[in-house]
């Protein structure tokens, strides 16, 4: 007959394992919201960049509507100005 008895550094270890694979799970997230944050910042710099080309070039009613839903400008002055200032 066996006499089994439990000790707990098997609930110790349980626990420190079940710690950490949080926090590297929580550590992850954290890293792929960054990267998704700073993605996002370098596309609306590009979009704008783009665009403030594109209105040098030809000055249509769709280009002042893009320019102005990314820069939040809402005068045509006011977008020519900021334009003036991203391109150079």
């Amino acid at each position: 007959m066996k006499l089994e008895l439990k000790t707990d550094n098997d609930n110790y270890s349980k626990s420190l394992s079940n710690f950490f694979r949080i926090f590297f799970i929580i550590a992850l997230i954290l890293i792929f919201c960054d990267v998704a944050v700073k993605l996002g910042v370098i596309s609306r710099h590009y979009q704008i960049e783009y665009n403030c080309s594109l209105l040098t070039v030809k000055t249509s009613k769709s280009n002042f509507k893009k320019l102005s839903k990314l820069s939040k400008l809402k005068s045509k002055q006011k977008i020519r100005e900021f334009c003036r200032r991203f391109i150079e």
